[in-house]
């Protein structure tokens, strides 16, 4: 895993993007099928589809005495809303994912671009699929779960008749995160910075 016990990822955008499907097929991931502890959250808005959408995955190697993203070490921002309400939160060595499909302004710092949506309906002709390209991405950037403990829990949450398209957007965010290179990224603000902001 990491140095930490613990590990929190943040996932935003628009009702319909199936954030909250995302965040549940990870957390499944890794407590189901990988064996760790995890616990899941979500919150949105009052709309049905495009509003505020935001879920969230803790991951630890032991018992989760608190349930919820305290500053995250990964958030993905489906869209511009998402990145501009969470980008602060992002802990020192931590880093942002950005689908520059949706997301026009972009901040500086640790922070990866892909056009997450743009991949889907590429490799599968549905934007919808992003969530499942976003899996992809967390998977090959993070290693913290194997790709078949992934494979898994997409396969028993998705309906068989979607099970191929599914898997087929997640091998493409696989395949996008392995072009990103983590030690391109700038490098965390050191902890006497921290301590001076």
């Amino acid at each position: 895993m990491t140095n930490s016990l613990r590990y929190e990822i943040r996932i935003t955008g628009s009702g319909g993007q199936g954030v909250v499907l995302a965040s549940i097929i990870l957390a499944e991931a890794a407590g189901q099928f990988e064996g760790l502890y995890a616990a899941q959250s979500q919150n949105y808005g009052p709309e049905a589809r495009g509003g505020y959408s935001m879920a969230e995955v803790v991951i630890s190697k032991e018992p989760i005495d608190y349930p919820f993203v305290i500053s995250p070490d990964i958030l993905v921002a489906l869209n511009q809303e998402g990145l501009n309400r969470h980008k602060e939160e992002i802990k020192g060595d931590g880093f942002i994912v950005v689908d520059t499909s949706n997301v026009v302004h972009v901040p500086e710092g640790r922070v990866i671009k892909i056009p997450i949506t743009e991949i889907a309906i590429e490799e599968t002709g549905k934007s919808m699929a992003a969530n499942l390209v976003s899996l992809g991405v967390i998977c090959g950037l993070i290693k913290i779960i194997k790709k078949t403990s992934f494979e898994r829990a997409i396969s028993a949450r998705v309906p068989k008749a979607t099970e191929a398209l599914n898997l087929k957007a997640f091998e493409a965010g696989i395949r996008a995160a392995k072009k990103i290179k983590l030690s391109k990224l700038p490098p965390p603000p050191s902890e006497e910075l921290i301590e001076d902001l």
